[in-house]
């Protein structure tokens, strides 16, 4: 049984580590250089006994301008990224060691970007983001600590770009198939005499996307403001990300992937001749405003104070139109079927506040971090049109009196984290790390598949929680020569999401609970002048990890269970390697095993009648799958490029991926797979003096070589049985996949002038 302190006492919490913020400076970020008010967010250092890869300014810069930043970081090691309109803008997703997005966690400037209910981040809602970015680190494993949701695998470290020294600016225009049109402008005023900054950038896109309905319309925004004196560092940034795109997550059935695999369901209806329509506004609309304010100082002694206050506003819709739903399910007072049009709306607030020290000498290291954060979350349903009742239905009147759904969730999140490292010798760091977060989240009301009329209280979301947290982590880490290597040890726990806990809530599952993960990691690196070598093993070990079983809760929608015991190991290779000035070839190769030791899945099962046609729903068929893949966990990814500059303004780039086989649950059934693909690239670039300025020629052929294929996919199953009929298991089953097809060859031209 849990304790569960009453909201109160957490404020308090907040409130202290408010208050104790005032003095400090943010552990989550190193103050690099106090001359360019350079805000860095928590990286792992040379030393620092973690796995890790960077993305400089200039490789974000050059990369397909249509690429959302997962598809940008695709040549990493471990990282499979996919697209739901099968090109680069749009929904996009990104794993790591199988690693879903959820548990990525994803900082901007040290604060977090992940949503605090769904803990995902919705890359399409910042579009064109690898733009205004001047770095981003990828650590893998639990890494170092976080503001906010520490990683549970890994994690995106992102800074937005730095300020020069002098004005600069530069406009570029984007255009390639499926209509794809994309246009940035960036200005800088550079640093004044008196210390004074400013820079700006804006970008629009505009795409049909490759499957139907899977258009995107796209802006984006970036403005920081700061003033660098002395010892001080004051900076005001906003980043603003607006969208309007197509409906593209339910992907298509392989049967009709065969047939047509750029045909996508979304708003399909049949009027009363039974000819197909689309419904035109089947859409997903996002809009998000983060506002940062930030302030660095530097002490005598080596100690440094920075402060991050951080506020986010997002809101936005999805828009359907459905066809034959029940009238009573959406609050209308009136029986029978209708087609409808409705939306689901949402709007959210989340103020952050991260400070701390850091101190450096030239044998220790030291970073204290506090953080507190508020989240609150409204999520809403609204009828607009039901064919039945017509045009004249006073909807509004509907929704303000007796909205179909509504409820709020509200987290509030304070920890603490004190990182040390030390260097007894010259050669050798030990780096040692304790984090500790205390979450409290309340979710109240009701969800959408709630009857409104007749309200069926088992249905009403009621759930609060208390989760005290503590992290440890370990390691040791030297450098001999061209030689390094690590080790590290490190304990972790993440809260379940939002969807994983109201879906339990209404089934009947076992109380849902924290993850629980040991991460062991092992390195080395040889760094030459003209050859680098890595090696990483791994080994990571799940308790209570919470998987998809194929229960379902009372509205029919699939429930996580905590697992006992789940594992990922593997080995993580990299190269790189310059025998001449203009030739350059790097691959990377994870090999890996990923397994619940111990899986049982429930199939759902149904009874029917045959005429009339009636169906009811009972006990599932539950089966047992032992040391089993877990889905969507490749076992091989690998990448290679080759690339080469025969003039010192030319550069071509040859790069392949292949992922391996990927299973869509996790009983390791081949025909729940998706199958193993390989996927090429080719990237010129040519840069060449214009009237004083530097113009960029530059073309992206995607898919080099037209490969069909799909990158995702979910699946589904159940059992139907005829009444008071023997029952054949063999006779009665049935199932199906979703898949998300990606696009054939397809490429994009690109034109940019800085000065």
């Amino acid at each position: 049984m849990r304790l569960i302190p009453p909201e109160e006492k957490m404020k308090k919490i907040l409130l202290i580590a408010a208050l104790c913020s005032l003095p400090f400076c943010a552990a989550a970020q190193t103050f690099e250089k106090l001359d360019s008010a350079v805000l860095v967010s928590t990286r792992a250092g040379v030393n620092t006994p973690v796995a890790y890869s960077s993305v400089g300014k200039d490789v974000l810069r050059n990369s397909n301008p249509s690429n959302s930043l997962p598809m940008t970081l695709d040549h990493l090691p471990s990282v499979v990224s996919m697209n739901e309109g099968g090109t680069g803008l749009g929904n996009s997703s990104i794993s790591i060691r199988g690693i879903k997005g959820s548990q990525i966690n994803v900082t901007l400037n040290g604060v977090t970007l992940n949503d605090a209910e769904s803990q995902e981040v919705f890359w399409v809602n910042i579009p064109s983001l690898g733009t205004m970015l001047s770095h981003v680190q990828v650590q893998r494993g639990l890494g170092t600590s976080a503001n906010g949701a520490g990683a549970f695998g890994a994690s995106i470290n992102m800074n937005t770009a730095f300020v020069g020294d002098k004005p600069s600016g530069e406009v570029s225009f984007s255009g390639g198939s499926f209509n794809t049109f994309i246009a940035s402008l960036y200005g800088s005023t550079g640093l004044s005499g008196k210390g004074f900054y400013g820079s700006v950038s804006y970008n629009r896109a505009l795409t049909d996307g490759y499957i139907r309905n899977a258009f995107v319309q796209s802006q984006s925004a970036f403005v920081a403001l700061g003033w660098i004196g002395g010892h001080d560092s004051v900076r005001l940034t906003y980043l603003m990300g607006r969208q309007r795109s197509g409906i593209t997550w339910d992907g298509i059935s392989l049967e009709q992937y065969e047939k047509d695999r750029r045909y996508n369901e979304a708003g399909e209806y049949e009027d009363a001749f039974g000819n197909v329509h689309y419904y035109d506004n089947q859409t997903d609309n996002y809009a998000q405003h983060h506002l940062q304010l930030s302030y660095i100082h530097r002490f005598p002694a080596a100690l440094t104070w920075t402060s991050t206050l951080d506020y986010t506003r997002g809101d936005g819709y999805d828009e359907y139109y459905k066809c034959g739903k029940k009238l009573k399910n959406y609050g209308f007072p009136e029986d029978g079927r209708s087609d409808l049009i409705y939306q689901k709306s949402m709007g959210n607030d989340y103020a952050v506040l991260n400070t701390g020290l850091s101190w450096r000498s030239r044998r220790l290291d030291l970073v204290l971090g506090l953080n507190s954060s508020y989240y609150g979350g409204d999520h809403w349903g609204k009828l607009l049109w039901a064919q039945t009742l017509g045009d004249e239905y006073d909807y509004a009147a509907l929704n303000a009196v007796d909205p179909w759904y509504s409820n709020r969730g509200v987290k509030l999140d304070g920890g603490a984290f004190l990182r040390a490292e030390y260097r007894p010798w010259e050669w050798f760091t030990a780096y040692a790390e304790v984090q500790g977060r205390f979450i409290n989240y309340s979710l109240k009301g009701v969800d959408d598949d709630w009857i409104s009329y007749g309200r069926n209280e088992q249905d009403r979301l009621d759930f609060k929680r208390f989760w005290p947290f503590f992290n440890p982590r370990l390691g040791v880490s030297g450098v001999f020569g061209h030689n390094r290597l690590f080790f590290s040890a490190a304990y972790g726990h993440r809260e379940p999401g939002r969807a994983d806990i109201k879906e339990n809530v209404k089934g009947d599952a076992p109380d849902i609970r924290p993850e629980k993960m040991l991460d062991l990691e092992l390195g080395y690196q040889l760094s030459l002048s003209k050859l680098q070598l890595g090696v990483n093993l791994y080994s990571m070990t799940y308790q209570d990890m919470l998987l998809e079983t194929g229960r379902l809760s009372s509205s029919g929608y699939a429930i996580k269970e905590n697992m006992p015991l789940a594992y990922r190991c593997g080995i993580e290779l990299e190269a790189s390697y310059s025998p001449l000035d203009w030739l350059r070839l790097d691959a990377n190769t994870t090999l890996s095993r990923n397994i619940v030791t111990s899986h049982t899945e429930y199939v759902s099962a149904f009874e029917y009648v045959a005429e009339p046609y009636q169906e009811t729903q009972i006990e599932s068929v539950k089966k047992l799958y032992p040391n089993t893949e877990m889905l969507l966990s490749p076992s091989v990814i690998a990448m290679g490029r080759l690339s080469v500059m025969p003039l010192k303004s030319l550069t071509l780039s040859l790069s392949g991926k292949y992922v391996g086989k990927q299973y869509l649950d996790n009983t390791s059934r081949d025909e729940f797979s998706v199958p193993a693909y390989f996927v090429s690239d080719l990237q010129l670039g040519w840069s060449l003096p214009f009237s004083g300025k530097e113009l960029k020629l530059s073309a992206y052929l995607k898919n080099l070589f037209n490969n069909k294929y799909y990158a995702s996919g979910w699946r589904w199953e159940s059992y139907y049985f005829e009444k008071d009929k023997p029952r054949n298991e063999a006779e009665a089953y049935s199932s199906g996949l979703g898949v998300y097809p990606q696009a054939p060859f397809n490429f994009m031209l690109s034109a940019s002038l800085s000065f």
